[in-house]
C-alpha cells in the first residue's frame, strides 16, 4: 500500500517527473499582478520572455505563474498552442529551479514559441531563471 503523502511519479517519454508538480504553482489571473511583474526583472530567451518579481513577505505564499501571448504571436490557434507549451515547460522546470515567494510571467514570442524545439525551450527557461535570480540589475537582462 502506498502512503497518502508519498510522492507519486509519472514516466513521460522515458523521463521520470513528478505527476502533480503544478500543485505548487498558482496561476496569476489579475491584471494588477501582471503589471507588478512587468516592472521587475526580465530575461529574454529565443522563444519567450521571462519576467520575475520577488513578493513581499505579507503577500501570497508559494510560486505564482502567469502566461500571456499577444495577437502578434498569431491567431487563436497559434496563441493557444504557444501558451500550452509555456505551461508545460513551467510545470516541468519551475518546481526545481523556481523560488518560492516569486511571481513569474512567461510571454510568448511571435512564431518562435509555437515552433521551437521543446527541449531547447526547457533549457532556455532554466537559463532565464538563472539570470533573473542572480543579483543582476533589475532592468532588462539579455
Amino acid at each position: 500500500m502506498i502512503a497518502p503523502d508519498a510522492e507519486i511519479k509519472a514516466v513521460t517519454a522515458g523521463v521520470e517527473t513528478p505527476a502533480a508538480v503544478s500543485a505548487c504553482l498558482t496561476v496569476l489571473q489579475k491584471r494588477r499582478d501582471f503589471l507588478q511583474v512587468a516592472r521587475a526583472k526580465r530575461a529574454i530567451a529565443p522563444a519567450f520572455i521571462l519576467q520575475m518579481r520577488k513578493r513581499r513577505p505579507d503577500e501570497a505564499e508559494g510560486m505564482r505563474i502567469g502566461y500571456t501571448c499577444s495577437k502578434k504571436v498569431g491567431n487563436a490557434v497559434a496563441r493557444n498552442r504557444a501558451k500550452r507549451r509555456l505551461r508545460e515547460i513551467a510545470r516541468l522546470e519551475l518546481p526545481e529551479f523556481g523560488l518560492s515567494g516569486c511571481d513569474y510571467v512567461l510571454i510568448g514570442r511571435a512564431k518562435v514559441t509555437a515552433e521551437r524545439d521543446f527541449q531547447e525551450m526547457r533549457k532556455d527557461l532554466r537559463k532565464a531563471l538563472g539570470k533573473v535570480h542572480s543579483n543582476a540589475h533589475p532592468a532588462q537582462t539579455a
